[in-house]
């Protein structure tokens, strides 16, 4: 067995996934922008948040599943 500590291809994945989800990556900015200028701190960006992160985790989900069934 090798000393080598395992690299989690995760994050790899998820630097691939990242240009393909550059829509909900604005939406989440422009929702940030919004925010800022809210005084009474109620307004906030979870959903935005959210939802560029199940683009990245759906888009990495296809290349985790190809790439454990070539293995």
């Amino acid at each position: 067995m090798s000393d080598e500590e395992p690299v989690d291809q995760k994050k790899y994945f998820e630097d691939l996934c990242k240009p393909k989800c550059v829509r909900a990556w604005l939406d989440y900015q422009g929702c940030v922008k919004r925010v800022q200028a809210d005084e009474t701190g109620h307004k906030h960006c979870t959903g935005q948040y959210f939802d560029y992160w199940q683009c990245v985790d759906k888009c990495v989900s296809l290349f985790t599943c190809t790439f454990l069934f070539i293995s």
